[in-house]
């Protein structure tokens, strides 16, 4: 470092570096660096370390650390936590009510009433009889596994979740396809939340909502689940043959009209596959979100990992796995649907 207090001195900078000086205790390492500067200062040259700020500031004690750096944002961030949660709280409690009311008729339902149910959604959108019998063997094995509440949590969660990404995600896809402007600016938000690692997501949720509630682990997974619906609904928008927009402005259709009867059936299969994906997303999700209180397999999981229990863990990840294939099962069946329906 004495070739960066040198750096200071040459500068005429050792007043200003002097009065950001710690005078608390010197560490052994610092008190051997201070009374070793002249080998130091013999130093090769290529033995100079990074101008990083710890490097810098160990020259200059006015340099802040890189440690002050975080700290400075988790300070502001803690100065405005208040301020943020009396708006969001509101904001998000139906979020809660949701996943609490999904989660409380998933397990309190009898569970013959519960499978019946989930089949006949099944049969009313895929028509498929092989799927139905899937699902029901699925489900069954889950329950026969005692399995069934945990996989039953995990559903309710997904459901609520991926509706809520379709409810946002497909009109903000939309408005993109209509607007470049609100498509360059909503795109490198979407890039963002798309290559944020998950974990991440948790962080400053444990800091604004209580672990208690619900919404701190649904938040994060519609954060990390929306991305896929909003680009494939933009997408597909904008793959819409020009000639058939042109047919119907020659028709006098307004653009409401346009959107609703022309662009969006046009665009479902695309708009389908982001919905498929937000769900696979959302799986995954789950699983992380149990380190938030999240219900579910995920729960299981965690145990396996933090017992060493090797059986519940692969057992539990083979239930996410049988989960995973009837949601991917269920929306590509109903996409084939929806072409097969353009196409007559």
């Amino acid at each position: 470092m004495t070739s960066y207090q040198t750096l200071f001195s040459t500068l005429g900078l050792e007043e200003w570096c002097a009065s950001g000086q710690n005078e608390g205790p010197m560490s052994m390492s610092d008190l051997l660096a201070r009374t070793s500067g002249a080998q130091a200062s013999d130093a090769a040259w290529w033995e100079l370390p990074f101008p990083s700020l710890d490097a810098l500031h160990e020259a200059c004690g006015a340099i802040p650390r890189s440690r002050d750096l975080t700290l400075g944002l988790e300070q502001g961030f803690l100065a405005v936590k208040d301020s943020l949660s009396l708006v969001l709280d509101p904001l998000t409690q139906p979020l809660s009510w949701l996943l609490d009311g999904a989660l409380y008729a998933m397990t309190s339902s009898p569970w013959w009433l519960t499978i019946l149910l989930l089949l006949l959604v099944v049969f009313a959108v895929t028509r498929s009889f092989k799927l139905v019998a899937l699902v029901g063997l699925s489900v069954c094995l889950l329950a026969f596994i005692d399995h069934y509440e945990h996989a039953m949590q995990t559903l309710a969660i997904i459901l609520v979740c991926a509706f809520i990404c379709v409810l946002l995600g497909v009109p903000i896809g939309i408005a993109m396809s209509r607007s470049n402007t609100m498509q360059r600016y909503t795109t490198p938000v979407l890039d963002m939340l798309q290559t944020l690692p998950p974990f991440v997501y948790l962080i400053p949720l444990i800091f604004l909502f209580s672990v208690t509630e619900s919404k701190l682990y649904g938040i994060a997974i519609i954060l990390y689940a929306i991305v896929p619906v909003i680009r494939l609904t933009n997408l597909g928008i904008r793959l819409v043959d020009p000639d058939v927009i042109e047919a119907a402005n020659a028709f006098g259709m307004t653009p409401r009209q346009k959107l609703l009867k022309v662009q969006i059936p046009l665009a479902l299969p695309n708009i389908m596959a982001g919905v498929n994906q937000t769900i696979m997303m959302s799986l995954a999700m789950v699983v992380i979100a149990s380190l938030v209180s999240a219900p579910g397999l995920g729960v299981l999981v965690l145990r396996g990992i933090r017992n060493l229990e090797l059986g519940v863990g692969l057992v539990s990840g083979l239930g996410i796995v049988i989960l995973a294939v009837i949601l991917d099962r269920v929306t590509k069946a109903s996409l084939a649907r929806i072409n097969s329906a353009e196409r007559q």
